[in-house]
């Protein structure tokens, strides 16, 4: 089998508000095991996708890096199969969006950011074949 990324983790201040997030934007609850000393594994995904969120509680000098993940850039990607769908999903949520959507070369898209600050695109490929598999 070939190597693959199963898991990145994202930190967030509460694992019980993320995924109350996550479930309002469509996401599914893999695993919510308890480690002890308030420590949990929780892996969440959108249905369907290969990747999971490790929800990571952070700690101590962690919590400077609460929505900084990506130093200020897109960090997350979103790819989605139906944009109109997934961004009424967004929009309910209640997410802040950054841009409206546009259409460029490679496809539909919008940034948004997640409650704690973190930017995400959510993307629909013009072509199937450049992108992952979709969710």
């Amino acid at each position: 089998m070939p190597a693959r990324i199963a898991h990145v983790s994202l930190l967030v201040p509460d694992y019980d508000t993320a995924l109350d997030f996550f479930h309002r934007i469509g996401f599914e609850c893999r695993e919510d095991t308890d480690l002890g000393d308030g420590k949990r594994w929780v892996r969440i995904a959108p249905p369907g996708g290969e990747t999971e969120l490790l929800l990571a509680h952070a700690k101590g000098h962690q919590t400077e890096a609460i929505g900084e993940q990506g130093g200020g850039r897109v960090w997350l990607f979103l790819e989605t199969k139906d944009f109109a769908r997934d961004y009424q999903r967004l929009q309910d949520a209640g997410v802040e969006f950054e841009t409206s959507p546009r259409d460029e070369p490679y496809g539909r898209v919008v940034v948004w950011k997640d409650p704690w600050g973190n930017r995400w695109d959510l993307i629909e490929y013009a072509h199937p074949d450049r992108g992952g598999k979709g969710t």
